[in-house]
């Protein structure tokens, strides 16, 4: 199935309140790491609470556009629903 901004926006939508972790290049070889809650999905844009646990974190609200999820200009994860389809995958090999 082909990745559209629509199926991207959907998806998201269905995960908001989920736990997300965002990678970002940051220029040379550099990545920053955004660790949060998926809070709002905007029609261009989806919102991001940080937890900021960490001193460098500067902000509590991120935004990004679902054209960077779809370009791979940043790296989005689900850590709650990977382990789940790693679950899956184990008792499928059994």
């Amino acid at each position: 199935m082909t990745t559209t901004i629509s199926n991207i926006k959907t998806r998201f939508e269905g995960l908001i309140g989920e736990d997300i972790v965002i990678t970002v290049e940051a220029g040379r070889r550099r990545t920053r790491t955004h660790e949060g809650t998926l809070s709002e999905a905007y029609p261009s844009v989806f919102i991001v609470e940080l937890d900021n646990e960490e001193d460098d974190d500067l902000y509590e609200r991120v935004s990004f556009s679902y054209r960077d999820v779809l370009t791979s200009t940043i790296e989005v994860d689900f850590p709650e629903f990977q382990i789940e389809e790693n679950e899956e995958l184990e008792a499928e090999e059994v």
